[in-house]
């Protein structure tokens, strides 16, 4: 059995680049096929962005593989427009014995109620103890599946008995556009317009998707960052 904290995001492919998108824009015009320097096109791109004309950064995609635990991945699945999933089933293969754990950084106590409690951070000794009766968990659970299994119970039946921390893995393909509306929503950053509590969980995810967006679009981020990251 494995235990981690390890939430990872790898890009898999990716088409289109910030060029696309202005010509996708300058098409309404005609002048789509006409050549524009990039600090042009850095223009209108931020134009877009201030303006909130969304369209033409869907014309591009990206496609990402995710590896998280099951819990993530029912908050992630939220997000539907531009967005298309496929994710591993426990009904057609057996499920790896894999299990989240908490990273001694992740707040763990709750103050309030409400959509958007406090957490604050827990003491070392109360990290430790959470993740011992975490492990404890999943060893019960993990010999009741593989033992419901061996007994020759449908993998879709013998699931059942798994916990929403056991790791599954997706293929994810969205537009930058469809990104940012993601980033907005699962990133608590200072630059924020709208005020947003993600899960510490798919803020992790978040972050990594972000330093994507940055590298292979380079312009919307800056326009993205510049316009207190709402998404157009």
């Amino acid at each position: 059995m494995k235990f981690t904290s390890d939430i990872n995001v790898e890009l898999v492919q990716h088409t289109g680049s910030d060029a696309t998108i202005a010509a996708a824009a300058r098409v309404s015009t005609g002048l789509d096929m006409e050549e524009y320097t990039a600090e042009a096109d850095r223009g209108l791109i931020n134009y877009l962005m201030k303006k909130h004309h969304g369209s033409p950064f869907e014309h591009n995609s990206m496609t990402f593989r995710v590896s998280a635990p099951i819990f993530v991945l029912r908050e992630w699945h939220r997000h539907r427009v531009g967005w298309s999933y496929n994710e591993v089933s426990g009904r057609y293969k057996k499920l790896e014995p894999k299990f989240y754990t908490y990273p001694a950084d992740r707040p763990l106590v709750q103050s309030g109620t409400g959509a958007h409690p406090k957490l604050t951070a827990g003491t070392p000794l109360l990290t430790t103890k959470v993740n011992a009766v975490l492990a404890a968990d999943y060893s019960r659970a993990w010999s009741a599946y593989e033992d419901l299994l061996f007994r020759g119970v449908a993998n879709e039946v013998a699931r059942s008995v798994l916990p929403v921390a056991t790791f599954t893995e997706m293929y994810a393909t969205c537009n930058a556009r469809s990104l940012m509306s993601f980033l907005t929503l699962r990133i608590d950053h200072p630059d924020n317009f709208f005020d947003t509590k993600p899960q510490w969980e798919i803020e992790n995810a978040a972050k990594q998707m972000e330093q994507y967006l940055k590298e292979l679009f380079p312009e919307t981020w800056h326009a993205f960052v510049a316009n207190k990251r709402v998404a157009p």
